[in-house]
């Protein structure tokens, strides 16, 4: 046995089975009003997995009571302190989002559908891209960085007007060489461990690695509120973390390629509701 093997058996040997958690047959419903999706038959597209879950089920009653309620959420702080900016004048040309868009509200359905193509870059385009392009081509705005508080705050506001609907993300015509490289990179070992996203969020999730419940990894949660660090977390910043677990090299957040793992693990998701933002641990 190399090396190699016997580091990512050893690895994969942590995982231990799943013990008692939240109520399996809990209802996720948001304020007593927004009803969400959060168990239903996987995309057609999906082969390892025959039901997809969110990972809201896998959490804690306590963590999910956290998130069944937007007083007690603690990511609807940066949901607010986006609404502030939302309606800020910036840039040369003396616009705010609101003067083209309205009220947030006026953008419900844009994250269901997200990655998607962008018909006039000709290439795959997520939240953070539309908004900085909004910011540099329109308000005459310096751009955010991809995993900047205020870019973090403004996806969770452009998410939470879209709670509820379901992920509808297209995988096929212009965007299929970039969710088939999505695709291969979701399923690609990577690091000393030698794992893929698929080792644990599709062979195991369920199962417990040290102390962390896995999920299936669905992003229609997020940006989500993790209670570990306390923050939003983008869903490029969470590849890289899962990558760095791995003991590899992750990609950059925002390039190519995750941009591409993105489009695709959000197909993964298809049929959920979006959540965002979500509270995990």
């Amino acid at each position: 046995m190399t090396f190699r093997t016997m580091t990512a058996a050893a690895a994969l040997a942590m995982l231990v089975p799943a013990f008692a958690t939240a109520d399996p047959d809990a209802k996720l419903v948001v304020n007593g009003e927004i009803e969400m999706v959060t168990e239903t038959e996987a995309p057609e597209h999906l082969e390892g997995l025959r039901t997809i879950r969110s990972g809201w089920t896998f959490r804690t009653e306590e963590t999910q009571a956290l998130q069944m309620d937007d007083f007690d959420n603690p990511a609807m702080i940066f949901v607010d302190q986006a609404r502030d900016v939302w309606n800020t004048v910036e840039g040369d040309a003396g616009e705010s989002c609101a003067s083209c868009h309205g009220e947030p509200e006026s953008l419900r359905g844009l994250r269901a559908e997200l990655p998607k193509w962008n018909e006039e870059k000709g290439e795959v385009y997520t939240a953070e891209m539309y908004i900085n392009d909004c910011r540099t081509e329109r308000m005459g705005a310096e751009p955010w960085g991809w995993d900047s508080q205020p870019m973090k705050n403004m996806t969770a506001l452009i998410s939470s007007v879209s709670r509820g609907m379901t992920v509808d993300v297209a995988i096929d015509g212009p965007v299929r060489e970039a969710w088939e490289r999505g695709k291969e990179i979701y399923y690609t070992r990577y690091g000393q461990l030698e794992l893929a996203c698929a080792n644990c969020h599709e062979d195991n999730y369920d199962n417990y690695i040290r102390a962390d419940h896995l999920s299936q990894g669905h992003i229609n949660g997020f940006p989500t509120y993790r209670l570990k660090q306390a923050n939003l977390v983008s869903k490029h910043n969470r590849f890289r973390g899962c990558i760095r677990d791995t003991r590899g090299v992750p990609y950059a957040i925002g390039s190519e390629d995750f941009v591409a793992l993105e489009l695709y693990v959000a197909s993964r998701g298809n049929g959920l509701s979006v959540e965002g933002p979500a509270v995990r641990n």
